[in-house]
């Protein structure tokens, strides 16, 4: 795929590798049905589960970080969340199969989230497609998160590679930003959250797919 040869894989996390909307929408919606509201369908926590704890509040209360109650609530969240967050999440469809043909081939990979490490650590020990995964970066591992470069730079160097010969697949426009922004080839993941709510040409990524495994086409077209 394009330019340089490519040597490493990069993911994002959340609607990208794994579907983690139903826990986090459930973690959301137990706070409201705790305090007498009436529950959301899960359609409506989708779209915005790559968001996090803003997205899943947004839609629960209608509120935003600025909003004063914001830090509280966010915590509540992080404890529900935490309780939960292996119930219902799995890895998407087709992802297996192509992290297998990715090391089948010789090429490294890891993963690039927002998460912070508090959920990222155990939700990647407990799921065995992580055991291959050369470097897992969180929100928290630098002192910088997505859309900067430096977590993307930071897994590079944990797999000792350069950050030229990466390619980072994500379902957000923050993705394509951040790996733009380290020289990075891009991919939009359109089968994840955002991707399916916005629309993904106007964030000039390399190229789009609509199923995990659509970048084996793309790597093998090289």
């Amino acid at each position: 795929m394009m330019g340089v040869e490519t040597k490493a894989v990069l993911f994002d996390l959340d609607g990208t590798l794994i579907d983690s909307a139903p826990d986090l929408g459930a973690a959301a919606d137990k706070m409201r049905t705790d305090r007498g509201l009436d529950s959301l369908p899960m359609e409506r926590y989708r779209p915005m589960a790559g968001a996090g704890a803003r997205g899943m509040l947004g839609v629960a209360f209608g509120i935003t970080p600025e909003s004063p109650e914001f830090p509280e609530l966010r915590e509540e969240f992080f404890v529900a969340y935490e309780r939960r967050m292996l119930l219902n999440t799995h890895v998407f469809d087709g992802i297996q199969a192509l992290i297998e043909a990715l090391c089948e081939q010789g090429l490294l990979w890891g993963v690039v989230t927002n998460k912070s490490m508090r959920f990222t650590d155990p939700l990647t020990r407990a799921i065995p497609l992580f055991a291959s995964a050369g470097a897992v970066v969180s929100g928290d591992t630098t002192p910088f998160a997505k859309p900067h470069p430096e977590p993307l730079h930071e897994a590079a160097r944990r797999l000792g590679v350069p950050s030229e010969s990466c390619i980072y697949v994500g379902d957000d426009e923050r993705d394509v930003i951040a790996g733009r922004a380290a020289g990075m080839r891009t991919v939009a993941a359109t089968y994840g959250y955002m991707g399916s709510q916005a629309d993904s040409t106007l964030w000039n990524a390399d190229a789009s797919i609509s199923s995990p495994l659509g970048l084996l086409k793309l790597l093998n077209s090289a």
